[in-house]
């Protein structure tokens, strides 16, 4: 089942079914730069290699940015009552709330907010889910992800391949530096 119509139309729909391919961006709140700091960025990878040990999700393509990420991912079953992505969301979440209450409460103040279900707030609703539907659009979507580095706005690396969180070392040299990544070739 295609969500393409949706996505192309303007409208933000972030359902995901299982055992299809999806580009996924998920934003921090206020677009905040809450992923300037490393640490930040290895809560990110740790979860995700968690998900792929459990063998909930297979990882083709990634890149942190500042305030973003961008996936190209297949959820393969549940993890537990619910998709793998709500479980990566709900994980990130509470890791950055943790350590910010311990380590930089004046920037947890930002991410303050006044909802019945939680007092702070790190991921805007509705992240963006586009199904990967052929091999085309899939390499269309793994070479924006490699290269939004580069973009003058973020000027984070001179060459894909060498902005460290990303998963374009992989795609150039065969090296998975986290230890989770799958060739897209071996799905499309």
């Amino acid at each position: 089942m295609s969500n393409q119509n949706t996505s192309q139309q303007g409208i933000r729909n972030s359902q995901m079914f299982l055992n299809e391919v999806y580009f996924w961006t998920a934003t921090v709140v206020q677009w905040k730069r809450l992923f300037a700091q490393d640490k930040y960025k290895q809560v990110i990878i740790d979860s995700l290699k968690h998900l792929v040990e459990k063998q909930k999700i297979v990882v083709y393509g990634f890149v942190i940015m500042p305030n973003h990420v961008h996936i190209l991912w297949e959820m393969k079953e549940l993890n537990g009552k619910e998709k793998p992505h709500s479980s990566f969301l709900k994980f990130t979440a509470h890791e950055f709330l943790k350590d910010l209450k311990a380590n930089h409460p004046a920037v947890l103040a930002i991410f303050e907010v006044n909802k019945k279900e939680r007092d702070h707030q790190f991921w805007q609703r509705d992240p963006l889910a586009i199904e990967m539907y052929d091999r085309f659009i899939f390499q269309q979507k793994l070479a924006y992800l490699h290269m939004n580095p580069l973009h003058e706005r973020w000027n984070l690396a001179d060459r894909p391949e060498n902005y460290y969180w990303s998963s374009a070392r992989f795609y150039e040299t065969g090296i998975d530096d986290f230890g989770f990544l799958t060739h897209y070739l071996d799905r499309f």
